[in-house]
């Protein structure tokens, strides 16, 4: 990126927003926050806001170092959050190191965020290929074709895996790969945030308290 190209630091150090659409008190909180994260949910899709489902997933390397990718959230129960990849993945090996994970939904136009942390399990057999068989089928051969975040030459590599995958499963249904499926983030604490003016915005807590119930702690901003 030339000089010309690059942001003006005192650009960034001056860009604001200011957060006044909504407030966000102890009395608006669902007793479940399953029932709250689908409530809000619910709220940016009505919205038509963009990728409303996209997740950012944190683990942790075998460095001990932080990762961070988007995922989709593809499932939400009371059991907890659903998400699909590679076990063979970088986050599919850093999740077999260490089943714990932070994920966060952020809908901007909503002035909203929902932080949660928990421990992860892999999904059942059965929801995973049930859940691969409503993919686009040009996705279920790149499941097959893919071999998540391993170094390839270039693309072209990538896309001779694409061709023969096509060519072994032919005009047949795609199974799903047995390296392939779904992890559930289970909570153990729960965070929404609304923006507020000034920066003083509204953090509520959900810490699980035993596994009948839950506690809402309002938090600094």
């Amino acid at each position: 990126m030339g000089s010309s190209e690059r942001p003006d630091p005192h650009t960034l150090a001056a860009i604001r927003t200011e957060y006044a659409k909504a407030g966000l008190a102890e009395s608006d909180m669902l007793p479940s926050p399953i029932d709250q994260i689908e409530r809000w949910l619910k709220h940016a899709i009505d919205a038509g806001h963009p990728e409303p489902t996209a997740m950012t997933l944190a683990t942790i390397d075998a460095d001990g170092d932080p990762a961070a990718r988007v995922v989709l959230l593809k499932g939400l129960d009371a059991r907890g959050l659903v998400f699909f990849t590679s076990y063979e993945s970088n986050k599919g090996r850093e999740l077999a190191a260490r089943p714990r994970a932070a994920a966060n939904l952020f809908w901007v136009h909503l002035e909203r965020q929902i932080r949660v942390i928990g421990s992860i399990a892999q999904v059942s057999r059965e929801e995973s290929e049930a859940y691969f068989a409503t993919r686009p089928r040009e996705s279920q051969i790149g499941a097959w074709a893919s071999r998540q975040s391993a170094v390839i030459a270039g693309r072209a590599e990538l896309e001779a895996r694409i061709a023969a995958a096509q060519a072994r499963f032919g005009a047949d249904p795609v199974p799903c790969p047995p390296t392939w499926g779904g992890y559930r983030l289970v909570p153990d604490r729960v965070e929404l945030w609304q923006g507020r003016p000034s920066r003083l915005h509204d953090r509520l807590r959900y810490a699980r308290v035993d596994d009948r119930g839950w506690r809402i702690e309002r938090l600094s901003p």
